[in-house]
């Protein structure tokens, strides 16, 4: 699998989650709805790949029962162990989850600044992502047969 860093930005802060390479264009076909949050954004991913998105949420769930801005003691910890193409989903909290939140793994690294409407590809060596494209729905991590497409409003930006 082609592993790619995403990492998102809304008014409230940042998450970022390790995904596969589809998941680039997956979340963009989700910004073409303009999320204004990071679960509007997985909400409007999730037809493309439910159990992708409810990897990420779950992930996110488990880091917040563990976390806080003030105790970020248990993803430290996790830090330390486990390889960057490897770690969990995170909220970016302190300088070290900062710092990951924007490391490249694999194929790259992708921001989507929801506040901002821009995505930017920081690292993309998975495939040209356009303003208008299409990809294929998953089941069970598979691709399918089915097909959605997408179209980015005038006002997103996608930078190199």
């Amino acid at each position: 699998m082609d592993t790619v860093r995403l990492t998102v930005v809304d008014r409230d802060g940042a998450v970022s989650f390790l995904g596969p390479g589809h998941a680039i264009k997956m979340l963009t076909a989700a910004c073409s709805r303009n999320p204004r949050t990071v679960k509007e954004l997985l909400e409007y991913a999730a037809p493309y790949d439910t159990d992708f998105v409810a990897s990420v949420r779950a992930g996110l769930a488990v880091f917040d029962e563990h976390n806080t801005p003030e105790n970020t003691a248990a993803f430290h910890a996790v830090a330390r162990t486990v390889a960057p193409e490897r770690l969990p989903p995170f909220r970016v909290i302190d300088e070290l989850t900062r710092t990951l939140s924007l490391q490249p793994v694999g194929v790259g690294l992708v921001l989507y600044n929801l506040e901002a409407r821009r995505i930017v590809q920081l690292v993309n060596r998975y495939g040209e992502l356009l303003r208008q494209d299409r990809g294929r729905i998953r089941r069970g991590g598979e691709p399918t047969r089915i097909l959605y497409s997408y179209r980015l409003p005038d006002e997103w930006r996608i930078l190199p």
